[in-house]
C-alpha cells in the first residue's frame, strides 16, 4: 500500500518522480501528490485521485522545476482520500516535506501534545503529526530531529523527508514498512519498490528497521536510531524492466497467469538435481526431518490459501501435524509452540506487516523460521532463520496468480522433501510424484490455451448477484482461493464453503438460478460432492462442475463441466486454480472492473 518516490541529481526531479510512481500504482492508491525544491522553497501539489490527476496538474511534471523531490501515492488509512489528506504534508512554515507509508499507532496523543504547544494542523491523517513533530525538534540538525522522532512515535513507518535549508540532500527512514534506495553516478533514489526505480539503477540498498539515510547526489550514507554512521552491502537486481511491462496483454493480471507455466517450472527446476530434491535453504539435516513433529503455517489472504493446501498436502503425503493459522490471528492468539517445532511463514512481497510480525514472534518463541517469499531482501526474507524463495519474477497485478503456483510448488516440493526422508513415500510413488511435478508447466499451458470456453461462460454470469464455491479437502482449499479471486477483482459476492457443511447452514442461501462451482478433484471424495451437487441443484443452483478428465459421468449431475489433465491428487490445485483465475479475470472484465488496480485493496498490506 502507499508508493513513496523520491529522486536528487542532475535532472529534473518531477519527471522521474512521476515516472517511478507509475511503476508503483499496482500497490494501491486514492491520491496522488509530489514536492519538489526549487532552488528557493518547497513546492507541493497533490490532488485525490488516479496519478494521472497529478500529471494532468503539473503537465507531467514540466510546471514543477528543481532537482530533489520527493512523491506518493497514499490508499486512504486515517481520513478521508481528500486534497488536503493527500501527500507531502508540509510544516507550517512550509520547509519540511514529509511523504510517509505505514500507520503511526500513538498519533493522537502526539497530536495533542503538539496542540497545547500551538501547531494547528490542516489535514485528518496521522502523517501530518510527523511533520509537525519534526519541526517541533529541528534545530538545524535534520538527522538529529529526525531520529528524536523516530524514539517517540510508535507504529511502521517508510519516510522521505526534503528540509528546504538543506536543499542537497534528501533523507529516507524506514520501520516495518518496506523502502529501498539506489544510486547512478549523478543521482540517488527512494523508493517503496524496486520496479520505480529499475529504469534508472540496478543496484539498490534495502533499509533495515530504524535505519535512517542521506541521500546526495551520487551518495549515500546510512544511520542508525542513535546517530551511528554504518556500512551496508548492495543487492544487483537481475531482473529487468520487461519483465514488469504488461508485453502487449490488455491488463497485468492476463500477463501473469500466463507466466505461470514458467514460474512453476523456475521454481522446482532450483530445487531439483535428477531425482533428488535439494533444499539447502532448509538448513535442517535429515535426523531434524525425521523428528519434526509439528509445522506452523502462518500467512495471509492468497498465500494462506496456499498453505490450507499445503496443510492437506504434507500432513497426507510426510505424516507430519501442521497448524493453519491467519497471521493476523496467530499474533494475537498465544499460540503453544513447542521446541523443535517449524514455522513456515509465506509472503509474496516478503512485507506483509502481520506476516512478519507472526515470524518474529515465532523467532522469540524459540522456533525455527522458514520464509517462503517472491522478494529478494525483503523483510521476511532478511529475517527468518531461512528463506526459500518463488522464483516467480515481479508480480504488479493486485490478484495474485502467478506467486500463489510457485507458492504451491514450493511447498509441494517441501511435503515431498519430508516425505522421502522420513519414508512416508515409497520410491515408486516418490519418483511418480516427481514426473507429475515436471509435466504442471505443459499442463498449465494446455488449460491457458482454453480460455475462450471460460470466457464464454463467465459472460453469461456478469449480472449475478452471489456465485458459491463448494469443495472437500484439497477441494475446499481450491474454492477459498477461487472465491477471493473473484471477490478480489470482480465485486462480487462469492462464499466458499466446505461441501460437507452445506445442511449446517449455507444451502439455505441456495435459490433458483444461483450459480454453484463445485471442485471435485480428489477422488476419495468424488462421490460425496456429487451427492452435494444433487443437493444444491434440487433447490434450483446452476451448477459448475470443475474436475479431472476421468470423471466424465459428472455431466449426468452438473449443468457445465471444466475439466483438468491428470495429475497426482496432491497437485489439482495447481491446475483446477488456472479456470477460477480466467473465470473471475473475465468477469471483471466484462463489468468494467480495473482488473489489475481492484477498489480499496493493494499489493503489499504494510500496515495490520
Amino acid at each position: 500500500m502507499c508508493g513513496i518516490v523520491g529522486y536528487i541529481g542532475n535532472e529534473q526531479a518531477a519527471p522521474v518522480i512521476l515516472d517511478g510512481l507509475s511503476k508503483l500504482e499496482y500497490r494501491g492508491y486514492d491520491s496522488a501528490g509530489m514536492a519538489i525544491f526549487d532552488g528557493a522553497k518547497l513546492n507541493i501539489v497533490k490532488t485525490a485521485g488516479r496519478l494521472k490527476a497529478l500529471e494532468d496538474l503539473t503537465h507531467d511534471g514540466a510546471t514543477m522545476p528543481g532537482n530533489v523531490g520527493i512523491g506518493h501515492t497514499r490508499w486512504a488509512t486515517h481520513g478521508q482520500p481528500t486534497d488536503a489528506n493527500a501527500h507531502p504534508h508540509y510544516n507550517s512554515s512550509e520547509t519540511i516535506a514529509l511523504v510517509h507509508n505505514g500507520i503511526i499507532e500513538n498519533f493522537q496523543a502526539l497530536k495533542n501534545k503538539l496542540i497545547s504547544h500551538g501547531y494547528e494542523f490542516q489535514s485528518q491523517t496521522d502523517t501530518e503529526v510527523l511533520v509537525q513533530l519534526l519541526d517541533y525538534y529541528y534545530k538545524g540538525n535534520p538527522l538529529e530531529a529526525i531520529t528524536k522522532v523516530m524514539h517517540r512515535v510508535e507504529g511502521a513507518y517508510a519516510l522521505g523527508i526534503i528540509f528546504a535549508d538543506h536543499p542537497d540532500e534528501i533523507f529516507a527512514v524506514r520501520k516495518d514498512s518496506p523502502l529501498i534506495v539506489g544510486r547512478s553516478d549523478n543521482a540517488a533514489y527512494i523508493a517503496s519498490d524496486v520496479p520505480a526505480i529499475l529504469k534508472y539503477t540496478r543496484d539498490v540498498y534495502y533499509i533495515d528497521n530504524s535505519e535512517v539515510v542521506c541521500l546526495k547526489a551520487g551518495e549515500l550514507r546510512f544511520y542508525t536510531a542513535d546517530e551511528e554512521e554504518i556500512s551496508k552491502e548492495s543487492t544487483h537486481i537481475e531482473w529487468d524492466a520487461e519483465s514488469v511491462a504488461k508485453g502487449g496483454y490488455e491488463h497485468f493480471m492476463m500477463k501473469e497467469m500466463y507466466e505461470q507455466p514458467k514460474a512453476v517450472r523456475e521454481t522446482f527446476e532450483k530445487h531439483l538435481s535428477g531425482d533428488d530434491i535439494i533444499i539447502e535453504e532448509l538448513n535442517m539435516t535429515d535426523d531434524e526431518i525425521k523428528n519434526l513433529r509439528k509445522i506452523h503455517i502462518v500467512a495471509c489472504g492468497t498465500a494462506y490459501h496456499a498453505g490450507m493446501a499445503a496443510k492437506y498436502v504434507i500432513e497426507e503425503m510426510a505424516r507430519i501435524s501442521v497448524e493453519l493459522d491467519m497471521a493476523s490471528e496467530f499474533r494475537y492468539r498465544n499460540p503453544i509452540i513447542e521446541p523443535g517445532a517449524l514455522v513456515i511463514v509465506i509472503s509474496q512481497s516478503g512485507e506483509t506487516a502481520d506476516t512478519l510480525q507472526a515470524l518474529r514472534d515465532s523467532k522469540t518463541r524459540g522456533a525455527k523460521v522458514l520464509g517462503i517469499v517472491n522478494v529478494v531482501g525483503s523483510a521476511i526474507a532478511r529475517e527468518a532463520d531461512s528463506v526459500m524463495y518463488t522464483w516467480a519474477g515481479p508480480e504488479i497485478a493486485v490478484a495474485s496468480t502467478k506467486a500463489y503456483s510457485a507458492q504451491l510448488i514450493a511447498l509441494y516440493l517441501l511435503a515431498m522433501k519430508f516425505a522421502h526422508v522420513r519414508g512416508t513415500v515409497s520410491e515408486e510413488e516418490y519418483k511418480s510424484l516427481l514426473i507429475d511435478l515436471r509435466r504442471l508447466p505443459e499442463q498449465i499451458e494446455l488449460l491457458l490455451g482454453n480460455k475462450e470456453k471460460i470466457q464464454r461462460f463467465a459472460n453469461r454470469y456478469i449480472v449475478a448477484k452471489s456465485i458459491f464455491f463448494i469443495g472437500r479437502g484439497l477441494d475446499y482449499s481450491l474454492s477459498m482461493e477461487g472465491s477471493l479471486k473473484l471477490k478480489e477483482i470482480s465485486y462480487l459476492h462469492s462464499e466458499a464453503y466446505a461441501a460437507g457443511e452445506l445442511k449446517h447452514g449455507p444451502i439455505s442461501l441456495i435459490e433458483n438460478g444461483t450459480l454453484v462451482m463445485a471442485a471435485l478433484t480428489q477422488d476419495n471424495l468424488y462421490k460425496k460432492t456429487v451427492s452435494n451437487i444433487v443437493e444444491v441443484r434440487a433447490r434450483g443452483a446452476f451448477v459448475l462442475a470443475l474436475t479431472n478428465n476421468t470423471h466424465t459421468d459428472i455431466e449426468d449431475n452438473a449443468d457445465y463441466v471444466i475439466y483438468i489433465p491428470t495429475t497426482s491428487h496432491y497437485f489439482t490445485n495447481s491446475l483446477a486454480i488456472i479456470p477460477l483465475q480466467l473465470f473471475a479475470y473475465y468477469i471483471a472484465v466484462g463489468k468494467g472492473c480495473d482488473v489489475d488496480k481492484p477498489r480499496n485493496l493493494a499489493k503489499s498490506v504494510t500496515v495490520e
